[in-house]
């Protein structure tokens, strides 16, 4: 880790252009539901859907993401809102650039498309701090997600400034728009446990404010199986046909379909063979299931600082059917698309009756729709996950794969398979230039320009204090980094100390530490995503008087899941020099000054404005392996129009702006495990989120 670069920025000028498209717009006049499906305009429906979250991709792309999912089969786009940066500060909303929701929903308007709004306000979605801003949580006597009264207050407040905005712009499908289902809160039930009483007063009331809103479309609540009535409850996971919501008069729904899983620095890249997906969906629709939903169809990207915790990496790919930077993934793209086709088929048929179910043999069987009693569709599945299987259905023989589901749309002819993939695979993307000709350009050390900080406090509103302060608190996320600053005393005479190292110690809530001592680095110590918590302990030698003690600490996303994940702290808890056989000198409860964030943040070196500056140096030699260094260049955009990405490869940690923008976090230096992945990783059997991974021993993210 000393070898690299630990906390570097990087200032780049580069133009991104995606070509738009615009389709003819849905209408609808009524949605409603009964114990079957949906019910637009009167006509139950089949409805496959997929998540892209407006943020996570720039405005200029949104149309040609939003068509190619339309190709690809679906009728209904999914995101959440994210209500920390659209009021960022107490009744201040921000809705532009990438957080124009409602210039989002309309382009999925004009592509011909429904919108599953799923409002929360609390999102997970590995998103920083689950989607709730800061200032939420110095409220006095807030409690977030329970029964509780200041929070309650500011919920319903931005339901409403949403719901509101929605119904100004006449975006509900009553009024003509294409939003025809709302969520409040969001997989509450998976922690609902560690609020007591609280919780289930929690969720009633957030039903009923739901339901007060008045948006004339169906409310869900996914994974929450005690969602009152009229709230439909729904599935979210790698599996859902053998879900049933808690009422014969609510359809069953599934609106997390997890297509891959997210990324975090420090760990393989987790993928999902598209075989065990198809299989999935047929499986639903086989047992009853009527809306579908691909979390996610599209990832994108977590700008800025916008990634969850701990340790979201910035790339959200989430090996989706279109990658990160919009192109086509085949044969995923292409094998969903041909199973939306033959489920389409049988749409008639779903919603006409409920299956029949004839056993075929052991794990084997099939489910038989009828719209008329000699007009059928019907699914053969083998659910074995290593035996293939010959059956016998309708006076014919069928081959079924193990782990595999066979379509019928009239219980004759099979049209597919779910483990036959015949897409194509290899990308296949005319909108840009393929990913498979992407052309590199070198941006050579004597193009460069740096600013070298230096360790420890750099202004004058840095504070004193005794003991050692939460990060969290002290920051208010207004940066990732918080230094913390003591002295070491040694006597003059003190000759244990001044003839020998001495061991310090640190222990740490996460996330990343860099430590100096007289300036000079010592040691650098992570969590992970599973644990943020870390410990490191470094021998070092002291002077006689006084040493600096100087310990940058690092977020990296704040915690986005969990009970009461709102107030997990991070940052320094224990400091203590041990003088090896000589006594223990712990520092923790000493005087520290403090001082949040960069000096490089406070000048603004990020800025466009910043460019030409004179505290830029430039000169033949560039310093490499340092830390605390600015990087900026300025070059000519690559010609063409497709998607541009930065290698940074060669970097250690930091963050990267492009024309002021930040565009995330990088931590190339951070590998992940040597073991755990698998070249041919087999589809057949229940599928987890470390089942399947690739790039064991390098970094989660270099571009």
């Amino acid at each position: 880790m000393e070898k690299k670069n630990l906390v570097e920025l990087v200032l780049l000028c580069v133009i991104l252009v995606f070509e738009g498209h615009c389709a003819q717009r849905a209408l609808c006049t009524s949605v409603t539901y009964d114990g079957r499906a949906l019910v637009i305009d009167g006509k139950r429906r089949i409805l496959q859907s997929g998540s892209i979250h407006y943020p996570r991709a720039m405005p200029e792309v949104w149309p040609e993401l939003i068509r190619k999912a339309k190709e690809g089969g679906l009728d209904v786009i999914e995101t959440y809102v994210f209500w920390n940066y659209h009021e960022p500060v107490k009744g201040q909303y921000y809705f532009e650039g990438r957080f124009d929701l409602v210039q989002f929903v309309k382009v999925v308007h004009e592509a011909g498309l429904f919108v599953h709004l799923r409002i929360g306000p609390y999102a997970c979605a590995e998103w920083n701090y689950g989607g709730f801003p800061m200032w939420l949580h110095f409220i006095p006597g807030i409690q977030f997600r329970t029964n509780n009264a200041p929070f309650k207050t500011e919920m319903e407040l931005f339901l409403g400034k949403i719901v509101g905005l929605m119904k100004e712009e006449n975006l509900f499908a009553t009024q003509g728009g294409p939003i025809i289902l709302a969520q409040v809160e969001n997989e509450y039930a998976n922690v609902e446990w560690a609020y007591g009483v609280g919780g289930p007063l929690y969720i009633q009331w957030a039903a009923e404010t739901a339901v007060n809103m008045n948006t004339s479309v169906p409310w869900v609540m996914c994974a929450q199986s005690d969602a009152p009535d009229p709230i439909i409850n729904t599935c979210n996971g790698f599996y859902c046909d053998q879900f049933t919501p808690n009422s014969p008069s609510k359809p069953k729904m599934w609106t997390e379909n997890y297509v891959g899983w997210f990324l975090a620095f420090g760990y393989p890249i987790p993928y999902r063979p598209v075989e065990d997906l198809a299989f999935a969906v047929a499986r639903f629709f086989e047992h009853g299931g009527t809306f579908q939903n691909y979390y996610m169809y599209f990832g994108g990207s977590n700008f800025g600082r916008t990634a969850g915790g701990p340790l979201i990496a910035t790339s959200y790919d989430y090996d989706a059917p279109l990658d990160e930077y919009g192109f086509i993934r085949q044969p995923k793209w292409g094998h969903l698309r041909d199973l939306h086709k033959a489920i389409k088929l049988c749409e008639d048929h779903l919603v006409s009756s409920e299956p029949t179910h004839v056993q075929l043999g052991s794990k084997l069987e099939a489910h038989v729709y009828y719209k008329s009693s000699n007009d059928c569709a019907a699914f053969l599945a083998n659910y074995d996950s290593s035996q293939d299987a010959t059956v016998q259905f309708n006076g014919n023989s069928h081959f079924l794969p193990a782990w595999s589901v066979s379509i019928l749309p009239d219980c004759k002819t099979v049209i597919y398979n779910t483990a036959k993939v015949v897409s194509q695979r290899t990308v296949a993307d005319n909108s840009f230039a393929s990913a498979t000709t992407a052309r590199a350009t070198f941006i050579a050390p004597s193009s460069w320009s740096w600013y070298k900080e230096h360790a420890g406090i750099w202004g004058n509103n840095s504070f004193t204090s005794p003991g050692l302060l939460e990060h969290i608190n002290t920051t208010k996320d207004t940066s990732d980094f918080l230094w913390y600053t003591t002295s070491i005393y040694v006597e003059e005479n003190d000759a244990s100390i001044q003839e020998n190292e001495v061991l310090l110690s640190l222990v740490s809530l996460g996330h990343a530490a860099l430590v100096f001592i007289n300036k000079q680095v010592i040691g650098f110590g992570c969590g992970n995503h599973d644990n943020a918590n870390f410990s490191m302990a470094q021998k070092i030698n002291l002077n006689p008087g006084n040493n600096t003690l100087d310990v940058l600490s690092m977020m990296v996303g704040l915690q986005n899941y969990g009970p009461w994940f709102d107030i997990q702290g991070a940052g320094p808890i224990s400091v203590i020099v041990d003088e090896l056989g000589n006594g223990k000198t712990d520092l923790s409860d000493g005087e520290w000054t403090y001082q949040v964030g960069l000096e490089g943040e406070y000048l603004g070196l990020d800025r466009v404005s910043m460019a030409n500056s004179s505290l830029w140096t430039k000169s033949e030699l560039v310093p490499v392996n340092e830390s605390l260094i600015w990087y900026k260049v300025m070059f000519l955009a690559p010609e063409g129009t497709g998607p541009l990405a930065l290698n940074l490869a060669s970097m250690g940690k930091g963050q990267a702006w492009v024309n002021g923008q930040s565009v995330g976090r990088y931590w190339p230096a951070y590998l992940s495990p040597s073991s755990g992945c698998t070249d041919n990783c087999d589809y057949r059997g229940s599928y987890d989120a470390s089942k399947c991974q690739k790039d064991c021993g390098r970094p989660a993210q270099t571009l």
